[in-house]
């Protein structure tokens, strides 16, 4: 699972459903379908009333997700020929390894299948849902027309239990990028796969290939679920959800320069643009050491238990407890193993699933070269460890020492962790101890540099869009600019714009910010990320080219702080 040669990455079709390459042509036929039904609480559930029908009206200033300039975009990107796949999101029994856990997943596996297309490939999926919940397919890290995003009540409406939806895209850019719900805390669950889109001049020259997806694991365990701890945490709001039926009608006013507001009402410090520290980025070295070990039994939100507290992190690591950490949906009693040949060079995609859990990654005996972090080239730089906030993803190679070595993985922060292994020879199992590399050197993203050929070309922003992220642990109230997920608030950009967005953490615990439908620029000519950490009382500006019309979301990547407040909505203007 998740090993493929060289030689089968470049010539095969992989996870693709049927045998053919279909022709893209015209505008994309997408939308939902499935007969209606009652939910087991009496609610009529089924297909939207059109196909393809958009969430709500947008307000006439700002571009629909369903309207003309997004098919203008999407037919600039030229379509490309049609690979098909077809999702089923379902209530499943999972081995994870050390036990066997009730959960959700897509056609009974976790990871999910992974999805490979090569660069201009047309994505034609569907997505059948038979979970007792609504749910959406969130592309993460996929510059994809805006309709396709799978935001509900943003740019699609959920789809309901016993319906599917056909999601529909150009994949224009080649890279590592994965695939997970965007309703509720569902991608806290099983619901996540890697989505590769190769490049077809692939540069990199490597013999092997391994995806690696790692994840924090509770659901099914102790009659635990995300939803549960999601209440736990936050007094019993539950989540956020995004209407099911439409998008608001708030004004979304904005003024060219942004700022943020006076903040939430936390118990934390509230650290303005005064007292912020520029860099987004933990410190190169040091860290909370965490322990060796697996997983154990307990599941639990942190509140009342040890603080979880990391340096890289800049203090608290995470809110929740985890009993399981995964690579590829096993648990380090029952590791995944890789096998190579002494000499074989391995490129490794490495994908942060988890829901609050930052992780710190190596190989041991080996030393690895960075190449791409969020799909998207750099100067290749080497390093004996990464840090990976969750939702994202780099890449490395590795040329492959003789013997038997674990892909040590930590759950930085909060003294566990998992592993794979890495084998030449033998299949006996061996006691791996902990890897000084662990311990080494760590590359951070505000390190590394973006590869020439994806740099902005430099130029003042045209507008600053300042966010300050708000909140506190105690009352568990995150909030962008104050304000918490609101679907009629709108942040105003113009297409053709270079965008800055002012991120300024008034927190007292760190958050990985993504930005849906576009990549930034980390300053001074850093590397191109649609995901970046941001420490407790630090400021960080990335820039952006406004070329994706429609609505797009900006949120905090854990879970656990999206669904309590902490996401809002930047909107195009006509």
């Amino acid at each position: 699972m998740h090993e493929k040669t060289r030689r089968a990455v470049l010539g095969t079709g992989i996870a693709a459903a049927g045998s053919g390459l279909l022709t893209a042509c015209g505008s994309p036929g997408h939308g939902a379908h499935g007969g209606g039904h009652a939910d087991p609480d009496g609610t009529v559930t089924g297909a939207p009333d059109r196909a393809g029908a958009p969430a709500a009206d947008t307000r006439p200033e700002y571009v629909s997700p369903h309207g003309p300039e997004v098919d203008a975009r999407e037919r600039k990107r030229d379509p490309g020929p049609v690979r098909r796949f077809r999702l089923t999101a379902t209530a499943t029994t999972l081995d994870i390894g050390a036990r066997k856990v009730k959960s959700w997943a897509y056609e009974d596996q976790v990871p999910g299948q992974e999805i490979r297309v090569t660069a201009g490939d047309t994505v034609a999926l569907t997505l059948a849902n038979n979970l007792p919940q609504s749910t959406t397919l969130h592309w993460h890290g996929i510059r994809l027309r805006n309709d396709m995003d799978g935001v509900p009540g943003v740019t699609q409406r959920p789809i309901r239990t016993g319906a599917s939806f056909d999601y529909r895209f150009t994949a224009l850019f080649p890279g590592t990028y994965w695939i997970h719900p965007h309703s509720g805390v569902q991608l806290d669950r099983g619901l996540y796969a890697p989505l590769i889109v190769e490049d077809p001049k692939e540069p990199l020259a490597y013999d092997k290939e391994w995806v690696v997806v790692i994840d924090d694991w509770l659901d099914g365990v102790g009659g635990r679920t995300p939803d549960k701890v999601l209440k736990q945490l936050n007094g019993g709001k539950g989540a956020h959800a995004m209407d099911d039926d439409g998008e608001g009608t708030g004004d979304g006013r904005g003024r060219k320069d942004t700022k943020g507001g006076k903040g939430g009402k936390g118990g934390g410090k509230e650290g303005g643009e005064a007292d912020a520290k520029d860099g987004a980025e933990p410190p190169a070295k040091g860290a909370a050491r965490g322990g060796a070990r697996g997983g154990g039994p307990r599941a639990s939100a942190r509140r009342g238990a040890a603080p979880a507290e990391s340096e890289l992190l800049g203090g608290h690591a995470g809110d929740v407890t985890y009993p399981y950490y995964l690579v590829n949906g096993r648990s380090p009693e029952s590791p995944q193993v890789f096998r190579a040949k002494r000499g074989d060079r391995v490129r490794i995609r490495i994908i942060n699933a988890g829901g609050d859990t930052a992780f710190r990654v190596a190989l041991g005996g080996h030393r690895m070269t960075v190449t791409h972090t969020d799909g998207y080239p750099v100067v290749p730089a080497r390093t004996d460890a990464l840090l990976l906030g969750m939702g994202e993803r780099y890449d490395v190679l590795v040329t492959v020492k003789d013997g038997v070595f674990p892909l040590a993985v930590l759950a930085e922060g909060k003294g566990r962790s998992t592993m794979a292994v890495l084998r030449t020879r033998g299949k006996h199992p061996v006691k791996l101890p902990r890897p000084k590399e662990l311990d080494g050197k760590l590359l951070t993203a505000a390190q590394l540099k973006a590869a020439e050929e994806v740099r902005l070309t430099p130029k003042e922003p045209d507008r600053i869009i300042r966010m300050r992220l708000t909140g506190s642990m105690r009352r568990f109230d995150w909030a962008i600019n104050g304000r918490p997920y609101d679907p009629s608030q709108r942040y105003p950009v113009r297409a053709g714009e270079r965008v800055r967005l002012s991120f300024i953490n008034g927190t007292r615990m760190w958050h990985p910010i993504h930005l849906h439908g576009h990549t930034f620029a980390l300053p001074n000519g850093g590397p191109r990320k649609d995901t970046t950490i941001l420490l407790p009382h630090h400021k960080v500006n990335v820039d952006f080219d406004a070329d994706n019309p429609g609505l797009w979301m900006v949120h905090c990547h854990n879970v656990y702080h999206s669904e309590s407040g902490m996401m809002t909505i930047l909107g195009y203007r006509k």
